[in-house]
């Protein structure tokens, strides 16, 4: 018996019998402010987001080298397991129970999805059952860990991973969901515009990025020439995601209507221009075309539409694609000259995208923004950046230390040696190693 994992297992056990208790989702199936064709929509929705995680897992797993593959992708795979139960118990209730000061929600409004049932909320839900709302908002809570994921592969713990998305989920992304969607929210009552996420999502992966490529240093193959195990994954998975994504921006429009219309025009041309944007600024700088490039070009467009896909008009997404995508680039060149290990670029990527998404948006949002003379909005969507980065890198940075107290996150140089799918998960991509070989390099890797 591996006694380490036993608190786990106990508190996965209490987790189920405190579970029975619930009856709330089983009321409020004949109201009458359901919208047929909204709730079809949102089920749909919920749907494509979910299939984000996988296809994140894929986009990852291509990145990385091959004895890394699995344990990349389970990083992804697992967030749809813990970020679930860890959103049904208390969870949503912190991201949109009872607001305490704007900052985050009472734990106990909606505890275990207490008052979670197939009616609609007036607030929060009001032509979806409430039950659909909170799914719908689950499945961001799940990708935006496993979207951190990508800055610390090759080199973590599995353990302590899963610790930190656990302190990460109910600290950092709760609190950011409630005070950007929650009608008394901090930000929401400022009226900052973030239309799906690029505060709550895409900049906390981002900082949190940051935090721990500092806190576990370099891989010990960084600076040396690498090679992603499998392209086409990486094409797969940027397919899966931008298919997915039309659920995460236009569901967000919580409806089938106007709105979720426009969001899944500005999304698919945004991503298109920042796609194109990024092969051709490749070229010019002297370098390939490439998979590569135009995978990692289409996800910056996507992050960066994502607050202001409701908001603009087909036009200026593409000028948010575009301009996204050259920032992204240029800083994916120089972080790549300093000593911050951010292995996928997660920060460049997602939070630099979700910078720039979120600047824009207050430029050119309908109405409000910069280009219709008016300031307030894009000042508070400047100071919204720098308040969510300082809140998201301090206590990600505090709580990789508390982890690494706990759990040291770090594998051993031999684990790192030989790969995280052996020494992690004892799985392997190779036919050649046997099980014999596994069990020794496990044991190799933990004498260290």
């Amino acid at each position: 018996m591996m006694k380490k994992w036993l608190p786990a297992f106990v508190l996965l056990i209490l987790l189920a019998l405190v579970s029975l208790f619930d009856s709330g989702t089983l009321t409020g199936f004949d109201d009458p402010n359901i919208s047929g064709a909204d709730t079809a929509w949102m089920l749909a929705a919920t749907g494509l987001v979910l299939l984000m995680t996988p296809g994140l897992s894929f986009f990852y797993g291509g990145m990385v080298s091959r004895k890394n593959v699995i344990s990349t992708m389970l990083q992804s795979f697992i967030c749809m397991g813990i970020i679930t139960l860890v959103w049904v118990s208390v969870g949503f209730s912190l991201a949109f129970g009872d607001s305490i000061g704007g900052v985050f929600g009472n734990p106990m409004t909606f505890a275990f999805f207490n008052g979670v049932g197939a009616a609609t909320h007036p607030d929060l839900a009001p032509t979806i059952p409430f039950v659909l709302f909170a799914l719908f908002q689950m499945k961001f809570a799940i990708i935006t860990p496993a979207l951190i994921t990508g800055s610390f592969a090759e080199r973590v713990r599995f353990s302590g991973f899963l610790l930190f998305i656990i302190l990460f989920s109910l600290f950092i992304y709760c609190p950011l969901a409630h005070m950007t969607w929650h009608p008394d929210g901090l930000l929401r009552r400022w009226e900052v515009l973030d239309f799906a996420g690029g505060t709550v999502v895409h900049m906390s992966a981002g900082f949190a990025a940051i935090a721990a490529a500092i806190i576990l240093g370099k891989r010990k193959s960084h600076g040396v020439a690498h090679k992603p195990y499998n392209v086409p994954f990486v094409l797969l998975g940027t397919g899966l995601l931008w298919f997915g994504w039309f659920g995460f921006n236009a569901g967000s429009a919580l409806g089938a209507n106007s709105s979720a219309a426009l969001a899944f025009a500005t999304t698919t041309v945004a991503s298109a221009a920042a796609m194109l944007a990024w092969v051709l600024y490749d070229a010019l700088m002297g370098r390939k075309i490439s998979g590569m490039g135009a995978s990692i070009g289409a996800v910056v467009g996507l992050v960066a539409i994502t607050p202001a896909a409701g908001f603009v008009t087909i036009g200026q997404s593409v000028f948010i694609g575009v301009c996204a995508a050259i920032v992204s680039n240029i800083v994916v060149y120089y972080k790549n000259k300093t000593g911050i290990d951010d292995t996928l670029d997660v920060f460049p990527c997602h939070g630099v995208g979700g910078i720039v998404g979120m600047i824009l948006t207050g430029v050119f949002a309908q109405e409000v923004g910069l280009v219709y003379g008016e300031t307030t909005t894009f000042l508070r969507h400047l100071a919204s950046v720098f308040l969510v980065g300082a809140f998201t890198f301090g206590l990600s940075y505090t709580f990789f230390k508390l982890t690494n107290l706990i759990i040291p996150m770090r594998v051993s140089e031999k684990a790192e040696e030989y790969g995280l799918d052996i020494t992690q998960h004892a799985e392997s991509l190779s036919k050649s190693t046997t099980t014999e070989q596994i069990t020794v390099m496990i044991r190799e890797a933990a004498q260290q």
